[in-house]
């Protein structure tokens, strides 16, 4: 796997502007606005089905339901195809730690373990390190296809595009002119966020949302929402198909496989974390379908207490090969659990307090966090333009403090220049990919209506 291209200590900050500006000799900005499927581009529902191999079979039906829905459903759902296109499209050969799923879903408001509300990336199942333009380009599309998902006009959807790429050419200027640590240190709050919307009625509703989350426990809300007590012992309740009990192997050899990842997982977490988990005592573990391009993984829900009324849930999520490894290296991590917790710190602010990795008697890889902390995602259904104009410049930011932290900030702020040629460009590449997605979206409803691919209606 190439490494991120690191600042270089015998350069000074304008030498290393003007290594990136030299770039554009080679790929220029106005380059990036061009999509022209190869000829050799793979038909997009074998793709799919080849990540589905691995996957639990009876869950994949609800996946493709999920992803049949809307051209906005398909792509939240098609990384992998969006990441043998990325591969086609010019690269200016400055390489950071990448999110590999970028869209404007996966942003969201989240607690740190300091109990701070901050807003940044909240999902890395395909980080690597990786050409920095491919973040960019699958998050503008995202906030196209999302535009035209809720109706925006042809032009808003262009220009939310465009704002978005403006933000982070900007952003990521700014963090090039700080010193490291103030890069590392960077974080943007909710009332910092709330203080860059305009529109009274907007502050309104998202204060609204952010105090309802705030005022949930997982005592009053999570607990008595996912489980229940039985003989003095807690328990998930199942809700097939969406959580249920696992039932190939017996109740004893079930336990005793739990446990033993479980302690691996421990294993991973820095003292005073292991110390805390202490605390807590097992209890149960269901599998749990989670999002779109994650149904059918094996992923789940582990409950655990430390009393009568102290529950603690964790999410474990089964960590696959990145879609992007085939075309920007393989992996120095050997689980690739580990590969996404260490992006996700690399990338986030701040980082689950429980954030670890583990491997399962089967030899599949896991990363485990917390379930529901405090974690708030846009709801784009209700979004004006002016709303998800500002919602880009928040996620302009977040991906460029992340790309900033890993990478030369300043090379990339070096090749992005002043001006607004790649701004403008990546808006022309997200409108014409926004409409490779779209076909790419009626080929899996003809796949569906043949036959050829199994749903299930939610």
């Amino acid at each position: 796997m190439k490494h991120f291209s690191t600042p270089k200590i015998t350069l000074t900050r304008q030498q290393r502007q003007d290594a990136g500006r030299a770039l554009r000799t080679k790929c220029s900005r106005k380059s990036h606005e061009t999509w022209n499927p190869p000829s050799s581009r793979p038909d997009p529902i074998s793709v799919l089905i080849r990540t589905s191999k691995g996957r639990i079979p009876h869950l994949l039906p609800i996946r493709y339901g999920r992803m049949m829905q809307s051209p906005f459903a398909f792509f939240r759902g098609a990384a992998a195809i969006m990441a043998g296109d990325l591969a086609h499209t010019p690269r200016s050969s400055i390489a950071v730690q990448v999110c590999g799923d970028c869209h404007l879903m996966n942003f969201g408001l989240f607690a740190t373990p300091e109990r701070r509300l901050i807003f940044d990336i909240s999902d890395f199942d395909e980080t690597v390190p990786a050409p920095w333009e491919w973040d960019v380009k699958r998050l503008a599309a995202s906030f196209v296809i999302a535009a035209q998902h809720i109706r925006f006009s042809k032009r808003d959807a262009r220009d939310v595009a465009e704002r978005l790429a403006r933000s982070y050419r900007l952003h990521v200027a700014d963090f090039s002119e700080m010193r490291v640590l103030e890069r590392w240190y960077e974080r943007l709050d909710a009332d910092e966020l709330i203080g860059q919307i305009r529109s009274k009625k907007w502050k309104k509703l998202v204060r609204k949302r952010i105090a309802k989350e705030m005022g949930q426990s997982i005592v009053e809300h999570d607990f008595p929402k996912l489980a229940y007590m039985k003989n003095g012992r807690a328990r998930i309740k199942d809700n097939p198909p969406l959580i249920f009990h696992q039932t190939a192997v017996g109740a004893k050899a079930y336990d005793q496989m739990v446990r033993s990842a479980f302690r691996r997982y421990c294993e991973t977490l820095a003292d005073d974390r292991r110390t805390l988990l202490e605390h807590f005592e097992i209890q149960d573990l269901a599998a749990k379908v989670v999002g779109v391009g994650s149904v059918g993984t094996h992923c789940a829900v582990l409950l655990l207490m430390a009393g009568d009324d102290d529950p603690l849930f964790l999410q474990v999520k089964e960590a696959r090969r990145s879609v992007l490894e085939p075309y920007a290296g393989k992996s120095i991590y050997r689980n690739q659990g580990q590969r996404v917790v260490a992006g996700q710190r690399l990338m986030q602010a701040a980082s689950d307090l429980f954030l670890g990795w583990t491997t399962g008697e089967a030899g599949r890889h896991f990363y485990v966090r917390q379930l529901r902390d405090i974690k708030i995602s846009p709801v784009i259904e209700i979004m004006t333009p002016k709303a998800m104009n500002t919602y880009a410049d928040a996620c302009g930011w977040a991906l460029a403090r992340a790309h900033a932290k890993s990478g030369d900030s300043s090379m990339i702020a070096g090749y992005l220049g002043r001006s607004a040629r790649f701004d403008e460009a990546v808006a022309r590449f997200a409108v014409a990919y926004a409409e490779q997605n779209e076909r790419d979206h009626r080929a899996l409803l003809d796949a569906i209506r043949a036959r050829k691919i199994p749903v299930q209606r939610e």
